[in-house]
Formats: structure tokens, C-alpha cells, sequence
């Protein structure tokens, strides 16, 4: 009878071990919002690699401080360190960092500020887009109504807020991007 019953005991566990190996994977999945890996790792992890040839500059004092505003308006707006990369990126591309006002005829249209909105396009009043906190704001809004935005390519994401004559051109600042957000993000 004892041999009955530590048989039966080893079939139950064996049977356990089994439906938590095929069954694991499934439950792992059932509830997304948890998550057996650290914040970080989590984000890290979905990060994809730079596209492309990567370019690079030298900031300055102002520059930096704009990367700065554009991290505090992220974390104000409760989205996570890839928005700071894909706006960083962005207003590499656009500006440099840089907080343009109007620039005459070397001008895109009426575009100002450090991601080139354009007042005349319904991003804001001129004094509005060249607050680099109200840019970046709007900015984030368009890339929260971006379905996927968090898994997508950089240059993806930042054209289809963007909506630029040059779609891919985003991609060439990922690097400087996630290396300044990395820098900049817990200071």
C-alpha cells in the first residue's frame, strides 16, 4: 500500500511539473501588468538598437539644458525614458537642441522651437512653441496617440508626429539620444 501511495504522490507531482511547464508560459502572459524583471531591465530590454549610421555633436550649455527640459517634461507627463529618446532624437534632427525663433528665409515655413512646430499647423501660439517645456508637451501628445509607439523604430515613431519631408532622418540621432537620456534621466 505504501508503494500505491508514493506512486500516485509522483504521478500528482509529475503532473504538476508538467501543466506548470506548458501552462507557464500562458500564465506568464494572462496579466500583463505583472512583470517578473526590474523596471529597468524591462526597459532596456524593448529598447531597440539605433537604425542606421549614427551621428553625433557637441552640446553646449543651452543645448543641454534643453535636454534637460525635455527629460523633466517626459517624467512630468508620466511616460517612460524611450519618449525622452524619441523627443531628444527628434529635436536633434529639427534644431539641434536648439530653441529656434524665426529664422527668416532659411525658415521651414513658420516652423520655431526645438522640435520645428509650426504655429500655422495648430501646435501652439510662436511664444508657446518656443517654451521648451510647452514643445515638448505637445510633442508627447502626438506620440501618445501613436498605436505601438513604444515598440515601433525610432525614426517610425518620430515621423509619424513629425511628419517630416524626411522620414528616416530621425534615426541617425538614436545613439546621442539614449546616451543622453541615460546621463540626464536621474539627475
Amino acid at each position: 500500500m505504501n508503494t500505491i501511495f508514493r506512486k500516485s504522490m509522483l504521478s500528482v507531482a509529475g503532473l504538476a511539473f508538467a501543466g506548470g511547464v506548458f501552462a507557464g508560459p500562458i500564465a506568464a502572459h494572462a496579466n500583463p501588468a505583472v512583470d517578473a524583471k526590474p523596471a529597468a531591465v524591462a526597459v532596456q530590454a524593448a529598447a531597440p538598437k539605433p537604425q542606421g549610421d549614427q551621428s553625433h555633436i557637441t552640446l553646449n550649455d543651452e543645448q543641454t539644458a534643453n535636454v534637460k527640459a525635455i527629460i523633466a517634461a517626459t517624467k512630468k507627463a508620466g511616460l517612460p525614458e524611450r519618449a525622452a529618446v524619441i523627443s531628444i532624437a527628434t529635436s536633434l534632427q529639427e534644431s539641434k537642441l536648439e530653441n529656434l525663433g524665426h529664422l527668416g528665409d532659411a525658415n521651414d515655413h513658420d516652423s520655431l522651437g526645438l522640435f520645428q512646430q509650426r504655429p500655422t499647423s495648430g501646435w501652439g501660439t510662436p511664444e508657446q512653441i518656443t517654451n521648451p517645456e510647452y514643445s515638448t508637451t505637445a510633442f508627447l501628445k502626438g506620440l501618445r496617440q501613436v498605436d505601438g509607439w513604444q515598440d515601433m523604430p525610432l525614426t517610425d515613431a518620430a515621423q509619424t508626429v513629425q511628419v517630416s519631408a524626411y522620414p528616416d532622418a530621425y534615426a541617425q540621432w538614436e545613439q546621442q539620444a539614449t546616451d543622453l537620456v541615460a546621463h540626464h534621466w536621474n539627475s
